[in-house]
């Protein structure tokens, strides 16, 4: 097996036991994305010189206790790295270099990670294809003509693709999950607040939250491990103890069952319009969860239906503000105005794209004065609503299944013209993020195209062991997880 292809466990047991030197790994790594990425575009910045100055400082066999140790990974370009330049995916950010350190990579650095390079994104995480990037369009591995999903495509693409053995992304509304669900590999968005977001560029701060893209529901698992923990520097960050996100998964094929294990399943994410593989494949990934001991039960969210409209006003509400401070001043892009306002203006037409702008139009006029209680003030309420129905759901159940996608990944440029079914494409997705749930998607099985399906487990909050032990059990009974793209 070339080295690229390991998992994270795979190449930590070698590592550990002296059997890979992590600047071999790197080096293999590095030639991945050198002889790939120019087909599939994932990364923006390939830190090539970073990733084998870090590797090069690490000895196999001395990793201790830590599996990130030597691991290769990118990051998605919307976390600051100290000294490595961080996009957005964004002209108005095109050379900014951060002088600081996110919290999320400063843990992976103390891990002993390896930068592969910063990844490409829907401009500053808004979109659902990678499309809005202000470069170029992330293609997915699996078919190039297709796109990655998004906003985390690149992450995705690179992890579907082997040009990195993990990466990491963030989901304000399905960021890491969809474009998981259309490369064919997890993505696990944890409860709001248990990863920091110090140092993630904010689009939509209380919907936010960083979290891992990998080959396995073990790799999520060990990298969560890594990352999770509270944080001074995000008030937002809980500071309870982190459980061994790993302790529960079974590695003996012989020992996998769920009893015990109540899975509820939303009739109202089995919709008209779903396509009718992706609904068979999610229900026989059901089946198998059945046959593995869990009971299977039907259960309402009845407030899913305001979800999509709810998220898209308290999130473009949120990016106004927080997109409010690039105005050509402080950092960033500049573009040259007769005056002051002048100078704002140019800047920010000529530094955001257009589904940037959109956004910001969008949102600032759901905050404007006469509308901020018929929108922003009504959507806040929706999103209680819709929190109450998940909090009362999980009285009675452990899990809940449902799709991550109405669709397999769709061609890049079909959803282009047309934003209201490009946000769609989250559908099954947002309703987490504003309940500040955690949740998990994981391969299924594949349509008639050769394309991924993404089964996705949805957890009370904190309950990330709970969906990791399920997602890890189908997982490993099922073994669509072995399937590799043939690019």
């Amino acid at each position: 097996m070339e080295l690229f292809r390991l998992t994270i466990a795979e190449a930590a047991g070698l590592i550990s036991k002296n059997e890979l030197a992590p600047l071999a790994l790197t080096e293999s790594v590095i030639g991945r994305i050198g002889a790939l990425d120019s087909r599939v575009g994932a990364y923006i910045t390939v830190t090539k010189d970073i990733a084998m100055e870090q590797a090069g400082r690490l000895s196999a066999g001395s990793r201790g206790n830590n599996p990130l140790y030597g691991i290769p990974m990118a990051v998605k370009d919307n976390m600051c790295v100290k000294g490595v330049r961080t996009t957005c995916a964004s002209k108005i950010l095109e050379n900014f270099i951060p002088p600081y350190e996110s919290t999320v990579t400063n843990k992976l650095q103390e891990a002993g990670y390896c930068l592969t390079g910063k990844t490409n994104l829907d401009e500053f995480a808004m979109g659902s294809s990678t499309e809005n990037s202000g470069f170029f369009t992330t293609k997915n591995p699996w078919d190039i003509s297709r796109a990655p999903g998004g906003s985390s495509g690149g992450s995705a693409a690179a992890v579907a693709a082997d040009m990195c053995i993990a990466a990491i992304g963030s989901d304000t509304g399905g960021s890491i999950r969809q474009p998981a669900s259309f490369c064919g590999v997890v993505g696990l968005k944890p409860t709001y607040g248990l990863v920091s977001r110090f140092g993630l560029v904010a689009f939509a701060s209380s919907l936010d939250q960083i979290g891992p893209i990998t080959k396995t529901v073990e790799d999520a698992a060990i990298v969560l491990n890594a990352i999770a923990g509270g944080d001074n520097r995000d008030s937002t960050s809980v500071h309870d103890a982190i459980p061994d996100y790993t302790a529960s998964l079974s590695g003996d094929l012989n020992s996998l069952n769920l009893h015990g294990l109540k899975v509820g399943i939303p009739e109202e994410y089995f919709i008209d319009g779903m396509d009718r593989e992706v609904e068979a494949a999610v229900r026989a990934a059901i089946e198998e969860m059945k046959r593995l001991g869990a009971e299977v039960v039907s259960i309402k969210l009845p407030h899913t239906a305001y979800a999509v409209a709810a998220y898209y006003i308290i999130a473009t509400s949120e990016a106004s503000s927080n997109l409010a401070r690039y105005d050509g001043v402080k950092y960033g892009m500049r573009a040259a105005g007769s005056d002051l306002i002048g100078t704002y203006m140019e800047t920010r037409a000529k530094g955001f794209g257009q589904e940037v702008k959109r956004r910001i139009m969008l949102g600032t006029y759901a905050l404007s004065s006469g509308y901020y209680d018929a929108y922003y003030k009504k959507a806040q309420q929706v999103r209680t609503l819709i929190k109450r129905d998940f909090d009362e759901v999980f009285k009675y159940v452990d899990v809940i299944a449902t799709p991550t996608s109405p669709t397999t990944a769709f061609k890049i440029g079909e959803k282009a013209d047309d934003p209201l079914q490009m946000y769609l494409s989250d559908i099954f997705t947002i309703s987490v993020n504003l309940a500040g749930a955690p949740a998990i998607s994981i391969p299924c099985g594949f349509d008639s195209g050769g394309l991924p399906v993404g089964f996705q487990l949805i957890g009370r909050h904190f309950g990330e062991a709970t969906i990791l032990k399920a997602a890890h059990a189908y997982e490993r009974a099922a073994g669509w997880y072995k399937r590799r793209p043939s690019i």
